[in-house]
């Protein structure tokens, strides 16, 4: 009889899952330090911080997110043993309802939050494009003014220029939902005293304006009359509206002129039929006036009619931080590097829970992209500094290295001792120069014998470092003094200061 052969163990892939990945040291760092930046400013501005869970029920969540043919309609969700459906948050706007809902008559009226956190969408995963992301969000609940807008811009023009993006880097454009269902109404798909009516035509038209950046006007044209055929053949029906429908849709996405007064005046001629496009414009010129008031001009903010954000979500004034730099493609070819924040007001987002209308409006910061634009411009260190290494020269003295790590933290400086095998110095000197330490601590018996202990600076030496392999030849190199052993830690903060300067 045949002998069993030994089973197969069958071992997990140590892979992420698809649109997941993970960030390492330099990366967790300089996203932690540009929050703290753009938090810095949301404080600034008389923001409280909030934290929410990461899960919410599905009934919380509702259905504001955008139209995708993903499972659960785009959201992580699952069906707990109490039969009730939970799924991860997909942004921190629909928590902050669910919380105001919960606690507003323990809150203040308006309420002023800010939150910071990683959200999830169950979307097609592609090159760049994750299913997990962080956003960076501040909101004002319970003010019905556009004060509130008004301030959000100016907010978002300063969290810019806080983290490292000048004046001229960077447009925050502004437009109303209103002007939009002023659009519908001229058209015929709107009708005030009946909202329901035209739905579906009304859809087809909204989803065509929503194009408008990808498609351009060729695009939003077709989609607005007979329809369009994209690239791989595939046909679009459109909301067949006759030509002269479409020229002023068009007419009025195309409003933008030279002054944020001009284009309020041509917005006012296209509105003046409708209650609602009207109001819509007198909101965008108090904006305007507010704006100016705080010496927030056309150079930082713009009031612009193509912008379309969330169509089911917003009901006012939305904005939109676009970075007008360029940028090269995968193709080497120029563009623009594009929105990295946008936000509204959504003043029906909190009646889902209490059935009144409670008025609110808000930005987010999409942190990954707005850390990608920095690194484009060049404006982060992509490699962090790591520790001081105390290097280990005799395994039988390691308290005597743990007490010089510990004078070290104690004084605020990042240091570590080598704790791995010691008996090859130059793997020792490896490991200072993979974790890019400024400086490394050497003390052997000689130099213990003598109260001193040698000090390197491994931004002069890293290149050196993979070739030195013993302690005599790392004293050769320049950049490395002999101190006496009381003046550790003085003089390594010298050194890290130098390397920094």
């Amino acid at each position: 009889m045949a002998k069993n052969k030994k089973q197969k163990v069958k071992r997990p892939k140590a892979l992420p899952p698809r649109g997941f990945r993970d960030y390492f040291g330099a990366e967790v760092v300089e996203r932690n330090a540009m929050l703290d930046k753009i938090t810095d400013v949301y404080q600034r501005y008389g923001f409280d911080p909030l934290e929410t869970p990461a899960i919410e029920t599905v009934e919380a969540l509702g259905s504001f997110l955008p139209d995708v043919d993903r499972p659960n309609a785009g959201i992580f969700a699952w069906q707990d043993e109490d039969n009730a459906w939970m799924a991860l948050r997909y942004d921190l706007t629909a928590p902050l309802a669910r919380v105001y809902a919960q606690f507003r008559n323990d809150l203040p009226t308006p309420y002023r939050r800010y939150a910071v956190g990683p959200v999830w969408r169950n979307e097609k995963a592609g090159p760049g494009r994750y299913r997990q992301f962080y956003q960076c969000d501040a909101d004002t609940v319970g003010t019905p003014t556009v004060a509130a807008d008004a301030e959000i811009c100016a907010m978002l023009a300063d969290t810019l220029e806080a983290v490292g993006i000048p004046r001229g880097d960077y447009m925050i454009r502004v437009n109303n939902r209103k002007i939009l269902d002023g659009m519908m109404e001229y058209v015929g798909l709107l009708a005030p005293d009946d909202p329901s009516k035209f739905a579906t035509e009304r859809g087809v038209a909204m989803r065509a304006i929503d194009k408008l950046d990808r498609l351009g006007v060729k695009g939003v044209e077709q989609l607005l009359a007979k329809g369009r055929k994209d690239s791989s053949g595939d046909f679009t029906e459109g909301a067949n509206l006759n030509s002269i429908m479409n020229e002023w849709i068009l007419g009025v996405l195309g409003a933008k002129t030279e002054s944020n007064e001009l284009t309020i005046s041509r917005l006012r001629f296209y509105m003046e039929d409708s209650i609602i496009g009207s109001e819509g414009v007198d909101e965008l010129e108090e904006i305007v006036d507010l704006l100016k008031a705080q010496g927030y001009g056309e150079e930082r903010i713009v009031i612009d009619p193509s912008v379309v954000r969330g169509l089911g979500y917003y009901t006012g004034p939305v904005y939109e931080a676009e970075l007008t730099f360029e940028i090269l493609d995968d193709k080497g070819r120029k563009r623009q590097f594009g929105s990295v924040a946008g936000g509204g007001r959504y003043d029906d987002l909190v009646k889902r829970f209490t059935g009144q209308e409670v008025p609110a409006t808000g930005v987010s910061v999409g942190v990954d992209r707005l850390l990608a634009a920095l690194r484009e411009k060049g404006r982060i260190d992509s490699q962090a500094k790591g520790p001081v290494i105390v290097t280990v020269m005799d395994r039988d003295r390691m308290g005597d290295y743990q007490t010089m790590v510990a004078e070290l933290r104690n004084a605020g400086i990042r240091a570590e001792v080598y704790l791995g095998n010691p008996k090859n110095f130059g793997n020792q000197l490896k490991y200072a120069d993979a974790r890019n330490s400024p400086v490394a601590v050497i003390e052997g018996g000689n130099e213990f014998e003598a109260g001193v202990v040698q000090i390197k600076d491994l931004a002069l030496g890293a290149a050196l470092a993979a070739n030195i392999a013993t302690n005599e030849e790392w004293k050769a190199q320049p950049a490395q003094m002999e101190v006496a052993r009381g003046d550790l830690v003085a003089e390594v903060r010298k050194m890290i200061a130098r390397a920094d300067g």
